[in-house]
């Protein structure tokens, strides 16, 4: 395989799949630099409030602006990424980041911030699918979980390290100088995409090219993979977990320096411990999922009973108590923000084939609505409340509805088939949407 078309690839070592791993880490360190600036708002909340007299809804809306944009781009850098080379998708988008964030940083106050950071989320709205699409057709079904969740580390890694580095950056200069320096960071990863991906030199199957069918026809066919069953069971995980994920990156420091008196400083390195399990979360949860039995999915929901779990904690008294808290946000790190991993590598073998990109778009298109409302939504709720608690059981309380019902649809796809039905039935590893795509 490794000798097919090598001129595609652009290059011509003695063993070309070895670049798999130069390009999984240059997806990965284009994710984290992409990522570096929203990811670490959460640890910039204290200087934000303090310099544009924000509120924790304004605070939430920051992260939430940078989001809105991907709940159409995403689609649309999908159906990009199954058309032309993800070196260019991606690679532009993330210099739009970097362009967006230098511009922000001459933002004369708060709305034109808002307006800067919608910019960015057009930019990122290649990265994510890109990265991930570029990582799955270079990796097979046996590496490709432990592949994933190493790619989409570089979210919480980026963040972690952006929460350890900004606040820092903002004390010393002001928080304009937080966005510019990352739209460096940003620029950086955009340069090394640019400059270092290149396609696996396998040639495309003839099969998986796209029909020439009008694109009515061509929408409705990809809008029903919403009515899949593996596709509910994604949405539902999905957008719960996603809300924790963003409510923690959030509201961590906030939660701990009202509630647990926590000077502002050692909260933020809270968050970077949580950020950090993160990354050793989505690694370790993704690397299981190639190795586990039951598959990719089970996994999943591990994370949801763990997180449930976490939220509890904080919901008691104990969870007052500054270690007892800190402790619980780096258990919700590492389940809250690992579920990533497994997650996405199941969405790429769900795919239909040719579809890759689209699937990952609309999977993650699915999720920015919670991206975008949560943040926001629970910051009101705390300034409503005047507390946390109601935050943390709100979050609970949607894991546990999707929890209930992914896993009783898990036991349906799983029980004992009828005679007759083995035929039927594709494998949990195969694509649930066409019993031909496998490795």
């Amino acid at each position: 395989m490794a000798q097919q078309s090598p001129k595609r690839s652009g290059f011509q070592p003695d063993d070309p799949w070895r670049y798999r791993w130069i390009v999984l880490g240059v997806a990965t360190l284009t994710q984290a630099s992409s990522g570096f600036f929203v990811g670490g708002i959460g640890a910039l909340g204290v200087h934000f409030q303090r310099a544009l007299d924000l509120s924790a809804a304004q605070l939430g809306l920051l992260v939430s602006a940078a989001q809105f944009v991907p709940l159409v781009g995403l689609l649309v850098a999908g159906e990009l990424l199954d058309r032309y080379s993800e070196r260019w998708v991606v690679g532009i988008g993330a210099g739009v980041v970097a362009l967006a964030l230098g511009m922000g940083s001459l933002a004369p106050g708060y709305p034109a911030l808002l307006v800067a950071l919608l910019v960015v989320g057009a930019g990122y709205s290649t990265v994510q699918p890109g990265g991930s699409k570029s990582v799955a057709s270079w990796f097979d079904a046996s590496q490709r979980g432990f592949a994933m969740g190493i790619r989409q580390a570089g979210l919480p890694l980026g963040a972690a390290i952006a929460s350890a580095v900004l606040p820092l950056v903002a004390q010393e200069f002001g928080w304009r100088a937080t966005l510019l320096t990352g739209g460096l960071v940003a620029l950086c990863g955009a340069c090394l995409f640019l400059g270092c991906y290149r396609q696996p030199p396998v040639l495309p199957d003839p099969r998986h090219k796209e029909s020439p069918n009008p694109l009515t026809a061509r929408l409705r066919a990809r809008l029903r993979m919403l009515r899949e069953p593996s596709m509910v069971k994604i949405m539902l995980s999905g957008t719960s977990l996603i809300s924790v994920q963003y409510g923690v990156a959030v509201l961590t420091v906030l939660h701990l320096h009202q509630t647990s008196s926590v000077g502002a400083g050692q909260a933020a390195l809270v968050l970077v411990a949580s950020q950090g399990a993160g990354v050793a979360g989505r690694i370790c949860l993704a690397a299981w999922s190639d190795h586990s039995r039951s598959g990719r999915y089970p996994i999943v929901m591990v994370c949801m009973v763990a997180v449930v779990a976490g939220l509890t904690v904080l919901l008691t008294p104990a969870g007052r108590a500054p270690l007892i808290a800190s402790g619980a946000f780096v258990w919700l790190g590492f389940f809250g923000f690992g579920w990533y991993g497994p997650w996405v590598a199941y969405v790429t073998e769900a795919a239909p084939p040719g579809k890759t990109g689209f699937a990952l778009g609309l999977a993650m298109s699915v999720n920015q609505i919670a991206i975008v409302t949560m943040p926001p939504a629970l910051g009101l709720l705390a300034d409503l409340t005047g507390s946390f608690t109601p935050v943390w059981a709100l979050l609970a309380l949607l894991i546990v509805v999707a929890l209930t019902v992914t896993a009783a649809a898990e036991h349906r796809t799983r029980r004992p088939p009828r005679t007759g039905d083995i035929a039927r039935r594709p494998h949990p590893r195969t694509c649930p949407w066409s019993r031909c795509h496998h490795k």
